[in-house]
Parts: C-alpha cells; structure tokens; sequence
C-alpha cells in the first residue's frame, strides 16, 4: 500500500492554518502577498501560526516579484530570524538573469538554513533547461521537494512534463519529491497519482470566495478525501 499522498495548502494567517489543519492538509506553505505570487510573511505571522497549529510549516524566502535573489544579506537574516520564531521548513528559489539556477544565491541561503528542509518552487517552471537545473542542485543539503506545474502555464500545459519527471524518481537529480502545484485540480489527481506523483500544493483552491477569503476546510476536505481515496 503506498503511504498517503502529501497536502499542502498555502496559509496567510492563523485563521487559514486553522481550517486547513481541520480539513486534513498534511503541511502549510507560509506567504503574502498573493498578487505577486507569493512573498516573505512577518515573522509575528509565523510565529502565530507556529502557535495556533502543530502540523509542519514552509516559510517562503522571497522578497520581491520575480525569481531574482536581491538582497541576500537581508534573506539570510530573515530566515534566522524566522527559525528563532519556530520555523523549521522553507520554500525558495532563485534564477539568473539567462533563466539558470543562481546557485551562488541557493547556496548562501541553503548554508544559513543548517540542514533545514526545503522546496525549490516554481522558479524551476521558469527555468531555461530543467533538467540542468535539478543536476546542479543536486547534494544541496536539506532540498527534498520540487514545488512544480510542468509548465510556466500550470498543470494543464506542464502535465507531460510532470509524468516524465516523476518516471525519473531515484535518478541523479530528481530523488526530491514532486510537488504538483500551479493551476492544479481535482480532476488532475488521478493521472498524477496513478504516475507514482504523491505531493500536491493547493492555494486557490482552498478558497471558493477567492485570495480575499479565508482557506476553507470544506475544499480542504474534499481535496484530502480524494487524494485518500486515489492511494
């Protein structure tokens, strides 16, 4: 029997936290500021969080719009200042200008962390060569999930590109987990199951009034009820 499939639901507040832990989310991914995709919480929001529910966290490393790294004196200090707050787990992700890994940035990050656990998310879907990007990552200590849709595009363009890569699991490069998410839904599950995918990233569709209502633990029910029921 495979082991249960990984839900994880993006959380802006205690409140989000709260409804997606009731629902069944397996861990939380930790932003604001959705209109630019998702950037750096306050370090009083995780330590909220970190208070009101006990399931796992991601906090995300990201100060700006775009896949640029900025300042990574700033980033670094952040993220020591989120791990003295509880934060265990992170998200990032930096490329270059030409679309390839900016390692030097992943690394200085990656060091400051001290074994940490973490996501690379969706800057690998705007990376200029994929696979490159995985082999150059690989070793890094503490990268254990891609946060990927396939494609810049989301799941519906990028679905090819996922099954191929989850038929690669164990190869150099591509033993991190999948995490599906980016346009993702329901009806995706059963492909993305039945191809040995067991991680799924929900944001949107968590919340049917949308980015300016709260998580649902309704929607989060229904998605774990499905991914329970495809294992």
């Amino acid at each position: 029997m495979s082991k249960r499939a990984v839900l994880e639901v993006i959380a802006l507040d205690a409140e989000d936290a709260l409804a997606a832990r009731a629902g069944g989310a397996d861990r939380l991914e930790l932003v604001t500021d959705m209109a630019a995709d998702g950037l750096t919480p306050s370090v009083a929001t995780v330590a909220g969080i970190r208070a009101a529910v006990d399931i796992p966290l991601r906090v995300m490393l990201r100060l700006a719009d775009g896949f640029a790294a900025g300042d990574l004196g700033r980033l670094v200090r952040i993220a020591h200042e989120m791990r003295e707050a509880g934060a265990e787990e992170f998200v990032l992700g930096f490329l270059d200008a030409d679309g390839g890994v900016d390692l030097a940035a992943v690394e200085r990050i990656v060091e400051g962390l001290d074994g940490c656990r973490w996501t690379f998310h969706r800057a690998i879907d705007r990376a200029a060569d994929r696979d490159a990007l995985r082999k150059q990552l690989d070793g890094l200590p503490g990268l254990d999930t891609y946060l990927t849709a396939g494609s810049a595009a989301g799941v519906d363009d990028g679905l090819p590109t996922l099954l191929a890569e989850a038929a690669r699991r164990g190869e150099p490069g591509y033993e991190q987990q999948l995490l599906v998410g980016g346009g993702l839904r329901l009806e995706h599950v059963p492909i993305l199951t039945a191809a040995g995918i067991d991680g799924f990233h929900i944001g949107g569709a968590a919340r049917p009034g949308g980015w300016d209502g709260p998580v649902s633990e309704r929607a989060v029910a229904e998605w774990r009820a499905v991914l329970d029921g495809g294992s």
